[in-house]
């Protein structure tokens, strides 16, 4: 019978056995293919062979790192999202402090050059690795993972039955990443369905996501004042924007850029509402706002806009004039869509030719000529303008006025 294969000793194994902390059959015993990082020590423990605050002074001294105390440091405003959740879990380490371009990350086995190459690379960040004992370590990355899902767990609530669609149906997703996989996760998937659904039931035009150094907080603009809803656990700051990426046809790999894309909620057979999503590469992560666009917010009339009755006459005796120009300006969230799209759907009559250009167009109206201005292709809004006065136009609508060129054709 042949023997067993033998584990070569490296690292923190062989520094012990070198050392004369322990037998060399007492390490190989305690080795073994575990992908966990800190079974060897863990063992170690078990089997009395060495205490935890031994072995972690052993390994600072051994390899030059310094020793720390996980109970002084308020595991609240630990930069965890500094790393991925899933390298954090894989390599059990933890992320205790960022100073500019350098991470200090706790670990057990400052030995392990892979998992401290690893880092670096995911995280484009010099590391200062610290040694900390090995069971208080686990227990942090075991409270921070579950903390995490208890809390998405708390805020998602009921579950619903939707689907959430690309903007077109039957495109190629670019290529994704592993994180595309990551955001499939049932209570992630269920927080942002429950989130979409609240920001529709309380009117809210926008929804913004948005990443800072020691916590990430989602808002609703409402009425035109942006109000906190939530502040999701900071670790699952990547989730939530790879999963809103993934169903506006993002690609989830790029972050250094921004990017648009559009996505729509269908409630019903009868019922469906578009998302226009931007993202914005922050200091802490990509910013995500999504313009909620209820197609039938324009069908409503102009008696639901909230106009005084005076306003309302003068807004109907302007839209009814045979020529003219009308100016709509507020502020973001004041209603300048809506107010736009209504009159569009009043004049929107078998006799009446309508154009629209838009960036981009928000509600699709059935029986009005939209079209989306495509600046790196050539289509401006002034190009447009030009082009719509061959159409034959009675109504042309200009999403902004960017330039003098497009404000004196208008």
């Amino acid at each position: 019978m042949s023997a067993p294969p033998q584990v070569a000793l490296s690292g923190l194994a062989r520094a012990l056995v070198q050392h004369g902390r322990i037998l060399e059959a007492e390490a190989l015993a305690c080795s073994s293919p575990s992908a966990n990082p800190n079974d060897f020590l863990l063992e170690l423990i078990k089997r009395g062979l060495m205490s935890a605050g031994d072995l972690a002074r052993f390994a600072g001294q051994t390899f030059g790192s310094p020793i720390m105390d996980l109970a002084a440091y308020d595991v609240g405003h630990l930069p965890v999202d500094a790393i991925d959740r899933k390298l954090m879990i894989k390599h059990q380490v933890v992320a205790l402090g960022r100073r500019g371009n350098r991470l200090t990350l706790a670990l057990a086995d400052p030995s392990n050059l892979r998992i401290l190459d690893e880092i670096r690379f995911q995280t484009g960040l010099a590391v200062d690795p610290v040694v900390v004992e090995a069971p208080k370590l686990v227990a942090l990355v075991d409270q921070l993972s579950e903390s995490a899902s208890s809390t998405l767990k708390e805020l998602t609530g009921e579950e619903f039955d939707m689907d959430l669609l690309g903007q077109e149906s039957g495109v190629e997703t670019p290529q994704q990443d592993e994180t595309a996989s990551d955001v499939e996760d049932a209570p992630v998937v269920r927080f942002i369905q429950k989130l979409l659904i609240d920001a529709i039931n309380e009117g809210a035009s926008d929804i913004h996501f948005e990443p800072y150094e020691k916590y990430y907080r989602i808002r609703f603009r409402t009425d035109g004042i942006l109000r906190e809803i939530a502040q999701p656990p900071l670790v699952l700051k990547e989730k939530i924007a790879a999963r809103i990426k993934v169903i506006s046809r993002l690609d989830i790999s790029e972050k250094r850029v921004p990017q648009d894309g559009r996505m729509k909620l269908v409630l019903s057979k009868n019922k469906a509402i578009d998302f226009r999503v931007s993202t914005l590469p922050t200091l802490h992560g990509e910013k995500i706002v999504m313009r909620i666009l209820d197609p039938t917010s324009a069908m409503l009339g102009v008696d639901a806009l909230g106009y005084e009755p005076d306003q309302r006459a003068a807004l109907m005796e302007a839209i009814g004039r045979p020529y003219g120009m009308i100016l709509v300006t507020g502020p973001t969230g004041s209603g300048k869509t809506v107010s736009l799209y209504t009159c569009l759907n009043i004049l929107n009559k078998p006799g009446v030719n309508i154009s629209t250009a838009e960036d981009p167009a928000e509600i699709n109206l059935p029986g009005i000529n939209q079209v989306n201005v495509n600046e790196k292709a050539g289509l401006t809004f002034s190009f447009a303008l030009r082009a719509f006065l061959r159409q034959d136009p009675d109504v042309i609508m200009v999403g902004e006025i960017r330039d003098l060129d497009t404000a004196e054709i208008s």
